[in-house]
C-alpha cells in the first residue's frame, strides 16, 4: 500500500474538516427548525432554543393541523408537483428526443431557438402580460404555462445524443417505430438523466412562489404562497393567535411542508451524479 506524502495528508485532513463544517452548516437549520417547532412558546419567542428543544410542546403542530387553508394549499402543491412534473417531463423527453436527431428538418435552427431562450428573456412585465393574455391564471393553465424549461431539455438532448446510433438502427431494421424506439431504448437507457431532470422539475414545482402568487387566485395558490400570506395576515392580526407563538407555528408549517421532499429526495439522489455528468459533457 502506497504511503501518502505530507502534502497529501494535509490536503485530506483539510478536505474532511471543510466537508464536516459544510455538512453541519447544512443540517443545523433543519435541526433548529424542528426543535423550535416542538419547543414551548416562551422558549421560542425569547430565543432560548439554540439547537435542542426547550420545554417540549406539540401545540404548534396541533394549530397547523386545524388550519384548513394550509391543507388546501398543501393539496394544491401536490397537484402542481405531480401533474406539473408529468407534463414537463413529457415535453422534455419528447422534445429532447426529436432535437437529438441529426435527421430532424431544421434541427440546428430549433436547437438554436431553444438555447436562445436561455440567453435572453422578455422581462418581467411583458412575461406577466403574456401569461395573463394566454389565460395562465388557473390550475391547468399554470401547469401548462410553466411546463417548459430549456435547460432541462438541453440536458436530456445531450444524454440522448450519447445513445449508440447502432442500437437504434438495429431496432429500425426489426420494424420498431419512433415511439417504440423512444420508450423501449432511449428511456430505459437514460434512467439516470431522466431521474435527475424529474427531480429538478419536482423541486421547482414544490417550491414555486413568485409566479404562483402573481397569477393564481387565493384558493388555487400553493403552499409556499399560503405560508407567506398567512404569516403576513397573522402578524397584522395578533388577536387571532394570542394563545400560542406565531413563530413556533411558522416552524411547524415549514417542517410539515418539507416532509415529502425529505422522503423522495434520497430515492433519486443516487441518479444525480451520473445524470448531470453524462448529460452535460456533450454539446
Amino acid at each position: 500500500m502506497k504511503r501518502m506524502s505530507t502534502s497529501e495528508k494535509i490536503f485530506k485532513i483539510l478536505a474532511y474538516v471543510l466537508l464536516t463544517i459544510f455538512a453541519l452548516a447544512c443540517i443545523y437549520p433543519l435541526i433548529f427548525t424542528f426543535s423550535s417547532a416542538i419547543s414551548s412558546a416562551d422558549a421560542v419567542d425569547t430565543g432560548k432554543v439554540i439547537l435542542f428543544p426547550v420545554g417540549i410542546d406539540f401545540t404548534a403542530f396541533s394549530v397547523v393541523l386545524k388550519e384548513k387553508g394550509y391543507w388546501i394549499a398543501y393539496c394544491n402543491t401536490i397537484f402542481y408537483t405531480v401533474y406539473g412534473t408529468a407534463v414537463s417531463m413529457f415535453v422534455a423527453v419528447t422534445g429532447a428526443y426529436a432535437l437529438s436527431k441529426p435527421r430532424l428538418i431544421w434541427g440546428r435552427g430549433f436547437n438554436f431557438i431553444l438555447v436562445f431562450t436561455m440567453w435572453f428573456a422578455a422581462g418581467m412585465i411583458p412575461t406577466y402580460q403574456n401569461f395573463i393574455n394566454l389565460g395562465i391564471n388557473n390550475r391547468m393553465g399554470y401547469i401548462l404555462g410553466m411546463g417548459f424549461n430549456a435547460f432541462n431539455i438541453v440536458l436530456l438532448r445531450n444524454y440522448f445524443s450519447g445513445v449508440p446510433h447502432e442500437i437504434e438502427e438495429a431496432a429500425t431494421i426489426d420494424g420498431a417505430n419512433e415511439f417504440q424506439i423512444l420508450t423501449k431504448i432511449y428511456i430505459p437507457m437514460s434512467k439516470a438523466s431522466i431521474a435527475t431532470v424529474t427531480m429538478f422539475y419536482a423541486l421547482n414545482r414544490w417550491n414555486t412562489y413568485f409566479w404562483a402568487r402573481m397569477l393564481l387566485a387565493e384558493d388555487a395558490q400553493p403552499l409556499q404562497v399560503y405560508m407567506r400570506t398567512y404569516m403576513e395576515k397573522m402578524t397584522g392580526d395578533s388577536g387571532s393567535m394570542v394563545d400560542y407563538s406565531l413563530t413556533a407555528v411558522q416552524y411547524a408549517m415549514i417542517i410539515c411542508s418539507i416532509v415529502p421532499i425529505i422522503i423522495v429526495y434520497p430515492q433519486l439522489q443516487k441518479f444525480f451524479a451520473a445524470g448531470v455528468n453524462v448529460g452535460g459533457v456533450k454539446e
